[in-house]
């Protein structure tokens, strides 16, 4: 009998662990359509990043956070617009950039084309031309 009582414990133990680890897979799936709550600093520190002179951006502006289709399914994304300098210093014109948002974290930054973003309703992004590096902008 004691034979017995060890298999049905281990029975039950091996029972518990599996119904565990099933449970576990089958977590709640993360909502990939949260309206982004920090939009603006997330596009900004990327830009600024990805930008060989970041200082001095002219002409920045921004949308709101909207749903579009994306592919079978809709995400979030916000337009941009700025006017960014080169290495020599020079202003390079006007760029249009698409940010794409999953969970309400930016997922990625690319250019966007004017069937994208040629007539959205922007507004201005005065953080994106206020950026400064060091201790004294220009």
């Amino acid at each position: 009998m004691g034979g017995n009582a060890a298999r049905l414990t281990l029975f039950l133990t091996l029972t518990m662990v599996l119904a565990a680890c099933s449970s576990d897979s089958k977590k709640a799936e993360e909502n990939p359509n949260v309206l982004p709550a920090n939009y603006k600093k997330e596009i900004l520190d990327t830009i600024t990043r990805s930008l060989s002179d970041p200082t001095n951006v002219r002409d920045a502006y921004i949308t709101e956070p909207a749903l579009r289709p994306a592919g079978r399914d809709q995400r979030y994304y916000v337009c941009v617009r700025f006017n960014p300098r080169n290495p020599n210093r020079q202003y390079m014109g006007s760029e249009d950039r698409i940010a794409y948002f999953y969970a309400g974290r930016l997922n990625q930054l690319v250019e966007a084309s004017r069937e994208q973003c040629g007539n959205a309703p922007y507004k201005p992004f005065p953080e994106l031309e206020k950026v400064c590096l060091g201790t004294k902008c220009e």
